[in-house]
């Protein structure tokens, strides 16, 4: 199931739960998806790519906006973020521990051929393609650059 039926059906439940922290995260996710759908040139239907790209993109987000509260001492602007990001990890595929990243990175290493740090842009380009949605870009790039360092 793409992922605007998906978040609907969770609008319905959630509407039904009378979960109002819940139903906002899911209609912000709504409002992207729609968005992206009738941007110019779209052609109305987003492809799972983008559905991924556009939920990294919130929940990236929802965790730099949480950092700066918490370094605020907001604690309640911090909490409706993290329950945002909470729900939007919900439809992101899982997220890959540092170990399995590791691996992946060298494995992606190995396939393209990557000698060293002149080598950066192949490794990163192959590995933000194979890992979006399942790695943070930032992570990724710091792992590659410790690896081929």
């Amino acid at each position: 199931m793409s992922l605007k039926p998906s978040v609907e059906s969770e609008i319905k439940k959630a509407m039904l739960a009378k979960d109002k922290d819940r139903l906002r995260a899911l209609r912000a996710i709504k409002s992207l998806i729609l968005l992206e759908e009738t941007k110019g040139g779209s052609k109305g239907e987003i492809t799972s790519e983008d559905e991924m790209k556009l939920l990294t993109k919130a929940a990236k987000q929802r965790k730099d906006s949480a950092d700066i509260y918490k370094q605020q001492n907001r604690e309640d602007l911090y909490a409706v973020e993290m329950a945002e990001l909470e729900i939007i990890n919900e439809f992101l595929p899982k997220q890959l521990t540092d170990n399995e990243l590791e691996a992946a990175l060298k494995k992606i290493i190995s396939d393209v051929g990557a000698e060293g740090p002149k080598d950066m842009g192949k490794v990163m380009g192959a590995a933000t393609k194979e890992l979006a949605g399942k790695a943070d870009g930032k992570a990724i790039s710091q792992k590659v650059k410790a690896l081929l360092g």
